[in-house]
């Protein structure tokens, strides 16, 4: 496997990174504001560094957002000095960024002075910061526990988004399609897997959107296998998972290959997981429960015999994170709307033999969606 890849980019994919479409960040701030007037708040420390990046751009390392009725601050330190600037001006935001030291406590709490209720983000802040927060931070104010509220807006993608998630799945479909051809010579697999992480970036991602899974033979039965030493051979279904990462967008992709001929079994293993991936993406459309995608899927599964085979959910949502609201699966609440984009990817597994999972990720549209992974179902070298 010394071979790691060709370095020369495809023109209609490079014509495809070079012009994505831009996103609506300046927006943003005030469908926030908005959400915060419903949830009877003033303001709303940010502190998730993904929910920054989507309010602002900001891409580094370190900051605070405290978005206020007419006003935002954002706060990081010395390293950003430059970068912090100049990404919020080229997004358009309209933030007052300041530069801090090490305490940025100062700063912040001098901002949001006279603000009496004050919202954190519940399912991203520490016990430890909120009793900071509390003690020391902000004495002066009430500070309200919030879930989901910068979360809710980045459920739907403006365009923008969408072309940034859909070059990330080009860019995975084009990487499988230059290495696939290496499974039939009995690769490990992690070595398979570093291939398929540097063909992507390679083809212009800034990495693989989580750890790529290559699961072959016995451990295909494991649904979130890490590569191993063991060498693919000549009779393996091979489960590979995994996606690449454009302008902070990720997508997501699974698909199983069979290396040599297949049994009976596998056979009807590949073809029983892909009618039900199929009719999965039947049900997706907007104004659909979730839940009612994840039920399309299993039934399939459960009608082949293979119900307790079915261990996971659907799916998911996917965006600046890998696993996004809303999730595809029988608990869900959700309702898919227009602009979501999710994962469809059911899969079976055989303790001790192996596996199938067949993914591709999908744009909600009202009359159905739009498939943003291509790489070729039913593959075999």
């Amino acid at each position: 496997m010394t071979d790691v890849g060709s370095t020369d980019v495809p023109e209609e994919l490079a014509a495809l990174l070079a012009g994505l479409e831009p996103m609506d960040v300046p927006s943003r701030l005030d469908a926030l504001r908005a959400a915060l007037v419903e949830a009877d708040v003033e303001a709303l420390l940010v502190t998730s560094l993904v929910n920054i990046r989507y309010l602002t751009g900001f891409t580094g390392s370190a900051g605070l957002l405290l978005v206020l009725p007419g006003d935002a601050r954002f706060v990081t330190d010395g390293r950003y000095r430059d970068q912090a600037t100049e990404q919020l001006a080229a997004h358009e935001v309209r933030a007052h960024v300041e530069i801090a030291g090490t305490d940025q406590r100062e700063v912040v709490a001098g901002a949001a002075e006279g603000i009496v209720r004050l919202g954190l983000e519940a399912d991203r802040v520490t016990w430890a910061d909120q009793r900071a927060y509390a003690e020391t931070w902000f004495p002066f104010a009430e500070l309200i526990a919030t879930s989901g509220l910068v979360e809710d807006l980045r459920v739907v993608k403006d365009p923008g988004e969408v072309a940034r998630i859909g070059a990330a799945a080009a860019i995975a479909d084009a990487a499988l399609a230059r290495v696939r051809h290496r499974l039939r010579d009995g690769p490990a697999e992690r070595d398979f897997a570093l291939a398929l992480d540097t063909e992507m970036r390679h083809l212009g991602a800034s990495g693989p959107s989580f750890e790529t899974i290559v699961a072959s033979g016995p451990n295909a039965a494991r649904p979130h296998a890490r590569p191993t030493d063991r060498h693919i051979g000549n009779g393996d279904l091979v489960v590979l998972d995994f996606g690449a990462v454009v302008d902070g967008y990720c997508s997501d992709i699974s698909r199983t290959i069979m290396v040599g001929r297949p049994s009976a079994t596998q056979r009807r293993l590949l073809e029983v997981v892909t009618a039900a991936q199929g009719a999965g993406i039947e049900a997706v459309r907007a104004g659909v429960p979730a839940a009612a995608v994840d039920t399309a899927a299993r039934q399939v599964i459960d009608d082949a015999g293979w119900a307790e085979e079915f261990v996971h959910a659907t799916g998911h949502g996917v965006g600046l994170e890998i696993h996004e609201a809303p999730r595809v699966a029988m608990s869900s609440d959700a309702t898919l709307v227009n602009g979501n984009v999710v994962t469809v990817e059911p899969g079976v597994y055989l303790p001790g033999h192996g596996g199938a999972r067949v993914e591709d990720t999908v744009l909600v549209t009202a009359d159905g969606c739009r498939t943003l992974t291509h790489a070729p179902k039913l593959a075999a070298v």
